[in-house]
């Protein structure tokens, strides 16, 4: 699939999750396969206002590539205004943000609240793709509510207002993550929409991402959820639609060698005060499935140092070997 000019490989991208699918995490899964990766969401009142955080926001490295840096706000000029300042860390594409449900972002107006005004979301389209010469997409829900099932109607807007590609998650706002999603509004976007349609909700592996893509039709695949604690789901999507075949769950010395690691990265990036308080819920993700996972995580909401993850791991394997 192509956004813009940009070829991408493989089936899945990561989606973006704020406060969770950082660099460290965003790193590992492509190495394990993911095509591309988007940023955490960026306020752009927040590069309007000179926010050091907002623009770290969008801090890409070489191995995140291709990547896209995705903002949100509701006024056409201040998002046009963060997407020009986002080109200064090389983003492949600009992600516009119209499916966030967090009460912080949606009760502003932003994420999926643009979902009831689509001329408003038109305008803020047009502004972004006529501000950048990179291609510019959008992340959509199913509407805002299972009244007003809109997104065919939105992505069209979208579409004429020079997006690129449009990701749908197969939800309404009010939904937040609740099942069930609704893979036929998936399907109807793809009918709809000449451009590439990315199909998001509740793939969790081969299995699923075959389901999804076969039933919507759609271009690709978006992982969100899935990925938590299981950076490999891309390797699994991968080898299952290229070659045929379900590989072996990762074994329980890859889940913590990749647990270390992955909690190493974060805490090279962040401080081991900020690292590992963010890890405990990483860690959380990684325990699922073993043996004692509950008391495990207790454990794992006290760490505070790389030693404690090590000691950890340590209780990992003492009580999962056979």
């Amino acid at each position: 699939m192509k956004i813009g000019t940009i070829e991408l490989e493989g089936h899945a991208a990561l989606a973006p999750m704020a406060g969770v699918a950082d660099r460290a995490m965003r790193e590992l899964c492509m190495e394990f396969g993911a095509g591309y990766c988007v940023s955490e969401m960026v306020s752009s009142k927040g590069i309007a206002y000179n926010s050091k955080k907002s623009a770290e926001l969008m801090e890409i490295s070489d191995t995140e590539r291709p990547c896209a840096v995705q903002i949100f706000g509701t006024e056409p000029d201040t998002m046009a205004d963060a997407a020009r300042f986002a080109l200064r860390y090389r983003p492949e594409v600009i992600d516009i943000n119209m499916g966030c449900p967090a009460p912080k972002i949606a009760g502003s107006g932003s994420g999926a609240a643009l979902m009831r005004n689509p001329a408003l979301c038109g305008r803020i389209v047009q502004a972004v793709s006529r501000a950048v010469d990179i291609p510019v997409m959008v992340k959509i829900r199913a509407g805002f509510d299972k009244d007003h099932l809109n997104a065919v109607e939105v992505a069209k807007i979208a579409e004429q207002n020079g997006a690129q590609a449009v990701t749908v998650h197969g939800r309404t706002k009010e939904q937040f993550y609740a099942p069930p999603v609704d893979y036929d509004i998936i399907r109807e976007v793809k009918k709809a929409l000449s451009i590439p349609v990315i199909g998001n909700g509740d793939i969790v592996g081969a299995k699923s991402a075959q389901f999804v893509m076969e039933y919507t039709g759609c271009d690709y695949l978006m992982v969100g959820r899935g990925a938590l604690g299981n950076p490999w789901v891309f390797r699994e999507i991968n080898e299952y639609f290229d070659k045929g075949i379900i590989i072996d769950p990762p074994t329980l010395d890859e889940k913590c060698d990749i647990l270390l690691r992955h909690i190493k990265s974060a805490v090279e990036y962040k401080g081991e005060y900020v690292g590992m308080r963010e890890a405990r819920k990483h860690t959380a993700y990684y325990l699922k499935g073993f043996k004692n996972a509950a008391k495990l995580r207790n454990l794992a909401f006290s760490m505070e140092t790389l030693s404690d993850l090590e000691e950890l791991i340590g209780e990992i394997r003492k009580s999962n070997c056979k």
